[in-house]
């Protein structure tokens, strides 16, 4: 999830394991600990594109990571707050529970974590986007207001906990509708007579009235979208694999890059030659529109061999009018 909404439900639960002692410290230090994990992004600074990909949500969105580096943090900080007499034991647990919740949220996304590493086995279950104003802003109104109550007064605990049971009780209602999107996708499958082997589904950007699949058809991608509020059958695009017209690379070392690359796309991608270069679009985000006629691949990874390896970088987003896309998206929520 986006970075404010991990600071949220971090600052949360350390006022849920803290908050009776240390106050606002303990908003304030589960706030961070929410942070932590989204810290592997800076590794985009010293690495290449494809490390950095398959690093971020891998070790720090660890339960390992959270065992070993809780009783790190929670000795770093009782030394801080000497003051506060609680013992590094107490402020583990708070740094504990800040790291582990920050994966076990994104499980619930398209991206998903790689919550058991080493083990690589992603766990991404597809129900939330990363940005979600409806699981986000009714937790923070209820963690600003927690901000200003008396420590350990009965309506400061009883608003944490009613942030929490909002959020919590909204991310399980998304699993729901995915399941009941997932059948409808299904369904509209089953009456094209269109044959499968694979279906994804996922929320689209902003909410979960709106859900996007991907299809492995054989020889190509069915891509379609589907509104709660559609009155229209599901129309499906389909995108040819051309997996005979994908470019032979000179290097070893080359192969092995474009074998990372379809790794961490699952499998789920199409290769294309634009302009002379070829690109990688990763399909698990689906697209977006950049303007009133045209759309993009969200994922989109540009191609190069460079010293005897392939290098890829990813594409940068096009300029949008952000109005069309919103406007587009809300017109869409509401059916087709």
């Amino acid at each position: 999830m986006d970075s404010l909404t991990q600071i949220v439900l971090g600052a949360a639960v350390g006022e849920t394991v803290l908050g009776n002692k240390v106050g606002n410290k303990a908003l304030l230090y589960g706030a961070i600990a929410g942070t932590i994990p989204d810290l592997d992004i800076l590794a985009r600074s010293f690495t290449d594109t494809i490390t950095a990909t398959e690093i971020h949500r891998g070790f720090s969105h660890s339960i390992l990571f959270c065992v070993l580096f809780a009783p790190v943090f929670g000795f770093i900080v009782d030394r801080i707050e000497s003051s506060k007499r609680i013992g590094w034991k107490s402020w583990s647990w708070l740094f504990f529970w800040g790291l582990i919740t920050h994966p076990i949220l994104d499980m619930f996304t398209t991206w998903g974590t790689q919550f058991f590493w080493p083990f690589d086995k992603a766990i991404a279950w597809n129900t939330i986007f990363v940005i979600d104003p409806l699981y986000t802003l009714p937790f923070l109104a209820c963690t600003l207001v927690v901000l200003f109550l008396k420590k350990g007064s009965l309506s400061r605990k009883r608003t944490n906990l009613t942030g929490i049971f909002i959020s919590t009780s909204y991310l399980l209602m998304t699993v729901l509708l995915k399941w009941n999107a997932t059948q409808e996708f299904k369904k509209a499958l089953d009456e094209n007579k269109f044959n499968y082997s694979q279906i994804s589904t996922r929320p689209a950007p902003l909410t979960t009235l709106l859900w996007n699949c991907n299809v492995d058809a054989g020889d190509a991608y069915l891509l379609a979208d589907y509104s709660f509020f559609d009155s229209k059958p599901i129309s499906f695009k389909s995108y040819p694999k051309n997996r005979n017209l994908e470019p032979t690379w000179k290097y070893e070392q080359s192969e092995e890059n474009l074998r990372r690359l379809i790794d961490i796309s699952k499998g789920w991608y199409l290769m294309e030659k634009k302009n002379g270069s070829w690109y990688l679009n990763d399909l698990r985000f689906g697209t977006m529109p950049i303007n009133k006629d045209e759309e993009q691949f969200v994922f989109s990874y540009k191609l190069k061999e460079e010293n005897k390896t392939l290098v890829a970088k990813e594409n940068p987003k096009e300029p949008m009018d952000v109005t069309i896309v919103i406007y587009k998206l809300w017109n869409r929520i509401w059916g087709n």
